[in-house]
């Protein structure tokens, strides 16, 4: 009986779609056709079968043109910028890249900042500013932004009307005994040999202090005004850096940005998220105790194996004769899938006359919250570090850039 009835049911099927015209309206439900240009539904008129072959070829000589449009969406190429020590370049503490700005590219400094999303520079006419600033005037895609654009609303320390449309200005303190002030504008951004149009950032008109970097930030964290989110699907969430030491002279290290050329074998961490600063990259640190321990218990061990007597030089508390370095303990950081050995060159700081040497690990702040630990630049320095923003992974590897 149950095999009748499929038959039956079948041929229901079969009759029930032969009624139906292949070439006719369909229902509104059916799949959407793909019909063959030529084929009995298309409204072109075949070719004549003498002529066949020629529209064939036609059609072939089209398609390298075709495939170097399709590669042309997805970046092919290492978008690789310079990066040098700021220490020797522009005596500060930071480490900058080389990036254009407008039309024609103005050259500057920009110091690479992965805790800020904001980019600034300073800008021409601008108060208490170094000599080098960015002069809109001469810059054929320069624009400014009002308050009423949703731009403006991502911007710390904000100063716009409540009502009325007037420049989207702000205010923001940097380094801790500075400050300055900008107005919110839009250009071309020049990195490498990319382009990213309309580049939302912040064109300084006065400074207060003297730890505001003189040619401006670069912000790579992930908030909405930084470099990841404004450059969209061109770098896909992905970018990475190799920092040389703060000795080099050149630009020997590179910001990577985009997924190709990045390392293919490289341990990754999971890459967290903090609710009270989501813009911030945080990893877990598993194989010590979160908060002030960690400072005192990798002192108290590394004092173990090395001889002192121990002295203070500035925030770091464990300095010593540098001919004992050699006693000295390897340091790794353990973190969830992943390990990073310290060689010397990551874990001390040597004087100028190279005769005392320090544990480059200073303890938290007294006024600071005791679970924000920081893996600084020093501790970064040869290595590659890699950050998949959309899935969330941060990988380590070591590379010599210097």
């Amino acid at each position: 009986m149950d095999f009748i009835a499929t038959i039956l049911f079948l041929a229901l099927l079969i009759s029930s779609t032969k009624a139906l015209d292949p070439c006719g309206p369909q229902p509104d439900d059916s799949d959407l056709l793909v019909i063959p240009i030529y084929g009995k539904c298309s409204p072109f008129n075949p070719p004549k079968p003498d002529s066949l072959f020629n529209t064939v070829m036609n059609m072939a000589s089209k398609d390298p043109a075709r495939v170097k449009y399709l590669s042309s969406l997805v970046a092919q190429k290492t978008t690789a910028v310079p990066i040098a020590s700021g220490q020797q370049v522009l005596n500060i503490g930071n480490y900058i890249v080389r990036v254009k700005i407008g039309t024609p590219g103005q050259l500057m400094f920009m110091v690479l900042d992965t805790s800020n999303d904001v980019a600034w520079v300073p800008c021409s006419g601008c108060n208490g500013c170094s000599a080098t600033t960015f002069s809109p005037n001469t810059s054929s895609t320069y624009g400014s932004l009002d308050c009423g654009l949703p731009q403006c609303a991502q911007v710390r320390g904000l100063s716009c009307p409540a009502t009325g449309s007037a420049a989207c200005s702000f205010n923001q303190s940097y380094g801790g005994d500075s400050s300055f002030s900008a107005n919110l504008v839009r250009d071309s951004l020049g990195l490498a040999n990319d382009i990213v149009p309309d580049f939302a950032f912040g064109c300084i008109n006065a400074i207060s202090g003297g730890s505001v970097p003189p040619q401006g930030l670069l912000g790579l964290g992930r908030g909405p005004m930084s470099l990841i989110s404004q450059s969209g699907a061109l770098y896909s969430g992905v970018f990475s850096y190799c920092l040389p030491s703060f000795k080099s002279y050149y630009f020997s290290g590179s910001l990577k940005l985009g997924p190709v050329g990045q390392p293919k074998n490289i341990r990754t961490t999971p890459l967290l998220k903090s609710p009270h600063r989501p813009s911030l990259y945080y990893v877990n640190l598993t194989g010590i105790s979160v908060g002030r321990p960690i400072y005192k218990a990798i002192r108290d061990e590394f004092v173990k194996h090395v001889k002192g007597p121990f002295t203070a030089i500035g925030v770091f508390d464990t300095c010593f004769d540098a001919t004992a370095e050699a006693e000295a303990p390897l340091i790794t950081l353990h973190f969830e899938g992943l390990s990073m050995p310290l060689p010397m060159e990551n874990s001390f700081l040597h004087t100028s006359a190279g005769s005392r040497a320090c544990l480059a690990i200073a303890p938290v702040p007294n006024n600071v919250n005791a679970a924000m630990n920081v893996i600084a630049n020093l501790q970064q320095q040869n290595h590659r570090i890699l950050f998949d923003v959309i899935n969330s992974r941060l990988g380590i590897t070591r590379e010599a850039c210097n």
